[in-house]
Parts: C-alpha cells; structure tokens; sequence
C-alpha cells in the first residue's frame, strides 16, 4: 500500500479540521524543509526518527535479461532511521 501526500493532507485535515489546502501546505513545507536541512546535517525529530543523506558509490549493474553491464552513477539518498518509539509501537 502507498500512501501519497494527498492522503496524508487530507488525514491532517480530517482530524485537525483545517482546509485540505493548508494541510497540503504544511506537508509539502515539513518534506522540503528535510530535505534541504538534510544536506548539512542530520534532522532529528523527537520521538519520531532521523532523517540522514547517504551516498551511494558507483557501482556496476547488470541487466537480468541480457546479462549487459552498465554503470551505475553515486547518487544521495535521504535514509530514515526510525526512534525507538516507532519501532516499538510498529512491532
């Protein structure tokens, strides 16, 4: 199952009842505000988890199908690192 940020705004809106426009403004805010928090440090939110950037190395890659072998650029990547709190309500 997927969740969009439309979902998200509009269970923001359901249950805080606030405009399902403003909610998507205060999800669309707390996602960039991450993101580029993210690139000079990590961001931490109490009782929630971190966010942290990761750079993958470059690496080969092969195509299952054909068996070709290709190059796969670094790229970054924004990890999630759950808190202990999360961890223990999902289990």
């Amino acid at each position: 199952m997927s969740i969009t940020k439309s979902d998200i705004a509009n269970n923001i809106a359901f249950e805080t009842c606030i405009s399902r426009k403003d909610s998507k403004n205060i999800v669309t805010s707390l996602i960039s505000l991450i993101a580029t928090n993210s690139y000079d440090k990590e961001v931490k939110l109490a009782k929630f988890g971190t966010f942290k950037r990761k750079i993958t190395p470059e690496r080969t890659g092969r195509n299952p199908k054909t068996g070709q072998e290709y190059i796969i650029k670094q790229r970054e990547k924004i990890r999630f690192y759950p808190s202990s709190k999360i961890k223990k309500f999902v289990n």
